[in-house]
């Protein structure tokens, strides 16, 4: 292994190339000598050069770690998985500023078997290492309960905390209690048990919690089969009701073929700030464990790096020898002896699915859960976020956005929706009917629309919003660019238009487009605010298109008017309505003759 000491560098380039080429873990100090990032490589000294190569792709916060760096320290190991499992250890016990944290403040809930005579078998959060054995840890604690609930239905051992020693045993001190009085305990305190006999159920209940059912359901097979054989029909029916629990069990876990043994799962899911790493642990089909962690993103880790750092932390967590890994992607590392696979179809891929969504939900639980915790400042940090993300110079707390909608450039109408905190103000809404555009031109009605929508609100002292959102591109943003330039505001109040082609964001007189991850929380309500706007104006669209179209069925009847047939449509709101009235109640509307004239028309 091999360390330099930090101190005070300031020529990387000499030191870089004296770094080994070796696989290992280096360390980046700042000035005080705190280390700020800790990372694994193949070659250590690749990988740290590249850090000092001009790069055009890096992040900004790479950058600014970059130039932070005062000192590197590195270590050289035997393999990759050393190299990562090292990484982490080093990441826990330092915590630097710009490596992904775990977000796992959880202490898990273990199966215990205690090191004692005749040992105990129990539940608990607290490991120590007095030789006992522990199996977990569980995410969940149900699946854990179940587990315990089935191996205590099966098989027979003590819950008491006797110190049940051979010496104490033979000299009497004890006496057997209700559990074995009702039969879940076989009374080795009075010597009526053997420690044979009750290690012998144990090695059977540890395969059952590492998830071996089919050679324990085997085992009772047998023993069935030899109580049969010698006409004890009452300890096989004993023995048949365990292997019914057990196999009632297993069908309940199992989610995919039986024959997919000693298997793990991993996914990967990421947002613009968060990696969300999946794990699934799988033994003849049924999956035993299940984990997600959540990883704090601090230089726009890719997913690759998220999946090798979660492989390191759960994998060692949950004692893991499986040769067989499922993953999404292969990763860049290897393990001795284990084969990563990424399937493509069958069992092996619904797995992977399955990791997947509960990946998905995990996310969304979490995203819930700070939401509820602390509704406002998830507000504001969206806000801020969007405010960064289109260079707002405020806050974007009230945004509008406008649609146009036609139908072959009849019954022009357009829809101006609001939303204040990234939500929807549903009350402010307002629909709107073209009213100086002859032709069918959509540049001319938004500007028309957005110049009548801001001068009422000049004109009424209303607040103004901090961003407007055009539906479209270059051209319906410069239509509503020049309403603003009429008005005195633009440039006193941000405006984007979103093209639908590929969600590009543009700006009014920049013929350069802003493309957002489409993972990105901004894109995300700039298309909620769009989408609400095309549907709230197709509706009003769709009800005006139907009333031009009764008016015109109306206004052709021999008679009827078209300032009749709107007067008729506005009070029965439909054709079904009008045709239900009676005679007085069309007369109160369009008078006796023209009544006349309606009744006899609708019973033709």
């Amino acid at each position: 292994m091999l360390s330099q000491q930090p101190g005070h560098i300031h020529d990387f380039t000499s030191v870089v190339k004296s770094l080994p080429d070796k696989t290992g873990v280096y360390q980046f100090y700042d000035e005080s000598g705190k280390v700020i990032y800790v990372g694994k490589a193949k070659s250590i000294r690749k990988r740290v050069a590249s850090y000092f190569t001009p790069n055009d792709k890096r992040s900004g916060k790479q950058s600014v770690m970059v130039k932070r760096i005062a000192d590197i320290n590195t270590i050289v190991v035997e393999s990759e998985l050393d190299a990562l499992l090292l990484e982490n250890n080093l990441i826990k016990k330092y915590q630097p500023r710009y490596n992904v944290m775990l977000k796992d403040d959880k202490t898990f809930p273990w199966i215990c078997i205690k090191n004692e005579p005749f040992p105990r078998i129990f539940p608990t959060r607290n490991v120590i290492r007095d030789g006992s054995k522990y199996f977990g840890p569980y995410a969940s604690v149900k699946m854990m309960n179940s587990l315990l609930e089935l191996v205590r239905q099966i098989f027979q051992y003590r819950t008491c905390r006797l110190q049940l020693t051979h010496k104490n045993i033979e000299a009497g001190k004890f006496k057997v209690c209700l559990e074995y009085h009702i039969g879940n305990c076989k009374g080795p305190c009075e010597g009526y048990q053997s420690l044979e006999d009750y290690n012998n159920s144990l090695r059977q209940i540890e395969e059952i919690i590492k998830g071996n059912l089919r050679s324990v359901t085997r085992q009772l097979k047998n023993l069935m089969l030899h109580y049969s054989k010698i006409f004890d029909y009452e300890n096989a029916q004993a023995v048949k009701e365990k292997i019914e629990l057990l196999e009632n069990y297993q069908s309940k876990s199992t989610v995919v073929n039986p024959s997919i043994d000693n298997v793990d799962v991993y996914t990967v899911l990421t947002d613009e700030e968060y990696g969300y790493i999946n794990f699934l642990k799988v033994v003849n089909g049924a999956i035993i464990q299940s984990q997600t962690l959540e990883l704090n993103k601090k230089l726009d880790e890719s997913d690759n790096e998220l999946l090798e750092l979660g492989i390191g932390e759960l994998r060692p967590r949950f004692q893991s020898d499986s040769k067989e890994i499922i993953v999404p992607f292969t990763p860049e590392f290897e393990i001795p002896g284990v084969k990563f696979i990424t399937p493509k179809r069958g069992d092996k891929k619904k797995l992977l699915e399955l990791s997947e969504r509960n990946a998905k939900y995990y996310r969304l639980e979490r995203k819930k859960q700070k939401e509820l915790i602390d509704p406002q400042r998830h507000i504001q940090r969206l806000l801020k976020k969007m405010q960064s993300d289109l260079n707002l110079p405020e806050l974007p707390v009230h945004i509008e956005c406008f649609d146009n909608s036609n139908t072959l450039g009849k019954d022009p109408v357009a829809a101006m929706v609001v939303f204040k905190n990234a939500k929807p103000s549903k009350n402010e809404y307002r629909h709107y009917n073209i009213k100086t555009v002859d032709q069918p031109d959509d540049y001319a009605s938004m500007e028309e629309v957005v110049y009548r929508r801001y001068k009422r609100l000049l004109s009424e002292e209303q607040p103004l919003p901090q961003l407007i959102v055009i539906d479209g591109g270059k051209g319906q943003l410069s239509s509503a660019a020049k309403a603003l330039e009429k008005l005195n505001l633009f440039g006193k109040i941000s405006l984007i238009g979103i093209a639908k082609r590929l969600e590009e964001i543009y700006y009014a007189g920049d013929s350069i487009p802003l493309y957002l991850d489409k993972k990105s929380e901004t894109l995300k309500v700039i298309q909620h605010i769009r989408n609400e706007a095309h549907r709230f104006g197709i509706t009003h669209h769709r009800k005006r298109r139907e009333k031009t179209s009764l008016t015109s069925e109306l206004s052709g009847i021999k008679g009827i008017g078209t300032k009749t047939a709107e007067k008729l449509l506005k009070h029965f709101k439909s054709v079904k309505r009008l045709k239900e009235a009676d005679l007085k109640s069309l007369e109160e509307v369009a008078g006796p003759s023209k009544a006349s004239i309606l009744k006899k028309y609708f019973k033709k």
